[in-house]
């Protein structure tokens, strides 16, 4: 594709303007040419990523590849809807469920907030989900992660790249910041600011080095607003958290089950910043093998079971070879024998139970051993 792009705007004689040019030695500031090669007429890639400063010609470029309507709008988001309800209102449940925490936005209530209250890096993502999610043929992302700060901006390209490949649409993105470029591994990249087109990126995204340390409560502070249930510590639990450079991500509870034959896994919490990365489950499977060969403060090789209502988590235990799922329970306990129990002990009461509560059960088999 040969793209030749002249921008002319009037010329301006007011004073600021004619003192400009002659301070300058700048005849006029009203022309912009832009021309460029990129072979990208084919329909086999995925994601090209056009980088440069402000100013190159991104945007233009953008709309010369697939014209300006294919330009994602951040628009229409509704102010009385939370973003479950608004990414594609008339989709499955599981498909918007499973897009967010594609992206990395799998905080449980951040989707149940609207998407004015949301912070930039949660806007971000969502945005990214809402497009996973109508999986337009083609589209154009302007200043993709500019809004963010860089940890966000990384993470949250490798898990859009993750999340994007799975549909079968182009997607063009503009930035400014060449830090996202491994992350993002896109099949061709075109710099503005040099005029080289770089087809089929090949690197190897960077390696996330993951430290985990067996501790206390002490971390769990940090975790705690994150996580979507409010419940007291489990008693007699071993904790466990995991580092990237020192700075904590990712945390989980050990506690053995009646008979110390099985393990339960329980607390884990991944930060909004590296959520979509892959840590959480890496994080997890490498502590429930730990305690299936034995290495715990019991010294005895147990199983791991592990419960969950997050449907993007359970769905990607189902796939993972290293976990059986054991029980899928959409509903709480029997509601009048739990009634009967709180009579029994004369406080007030009319029972838990019977609500809608879809836990999904899994256990750590480890077939691959």
């Amino acid at each position: 594709m040969r793209i030749d792009i002249r921008h002319r705007c009037d010329h301006f004689d007011s004073y600021r303007a004619a003192r400009v040019q002659s301070l300058f030695n700048v005849e006029t500031g009203a022309n912009v040419d832009i021309a460029a090669d990129l072979p990208v007429e084919g329909d086999d890639w995925s994601i090209g990523l056009v980088v440069g400063p402000s100013g190159s010609g991104k945007t233009s470029i953008g709309r010369e590849i697939f014209g300006a309507g294919a330009f994602y709008e951040a628009a229409g988001w509704p102010a009385d809807a939370p973003i479950v309800d608004a990414i594609a209102p008339h989709g499955a449940f599981d498909e918007v469920t499973a897009a967010l925490a594609a992206v990395g936005l799998g905080s449980v209530p951040a989707w149940l907030r609207p998407y004015h209250v949301l912070s930039n890096g949660e806007r971000f993502r969502a945005d990214l989900a809402r497009i996973v999610c109508e999986r337009p043929a083609r589209v154009v992302v302007d200043e993709f992660t500019s809004v963010v700060d860089r940890q966000i901006a990384r993470i949250g390209a490798l898990a859009f790249a993750k999340a994007w490949r799975r549909t079968s649409g182009q997607a063009v993105l503009l930035s400014c910041h060449r830090d996202i470029v491994d992350w993002l591994s896109p099949d061709w990249v075109y710099d503005t600011a040099s005029g080289q087109f770089t087809g089929r990126y090949l690197r190897r995204r960077p390696d996330i080095a993951l430290d985990i340390h067996e501790c206390g409560w002490e971390f769990w502070p940090q975790f705690e607003p994150h996580h979507y249930l409010k419940l007291p510590k489990m008693i007699a639990a071993t904790c466990y958290v995991g580092c990237v450079e020192g700075a904590p991500v990712a945390h989980v509870a050990f506690s053995t089950r009646p008979g110390m034959v099985e393990a339960r896994a329980c607390r884990l919490v991944i930060m909004p910043e590296w959520q979509g990365a892959g840590v959480g489950l890496r994080f997890l499977n490498a502590i429930c093998a730990r305690w299936r060969r034995g290495h715990n403060r019991f010294g005895k090789p147990m199983p791991t079971l592990f419960h969950t209502s997050h449907p993007g988590l359970a769905a990607a235990l189902r796939r993972h070879r290293d976990w059986a799922q054991v029980s899928c329970n959409l509903y709480g306990a029997n509601k009048a024998k739990s009634a009967a129990s709180i009579r029994r002990t004369k406080h007030a009461g009319t029972g838990y139970g019977g609500h809608f509560r879809a836990v999904q059960g899994f256990r750590y088999v480890e077939s691959g051993q």
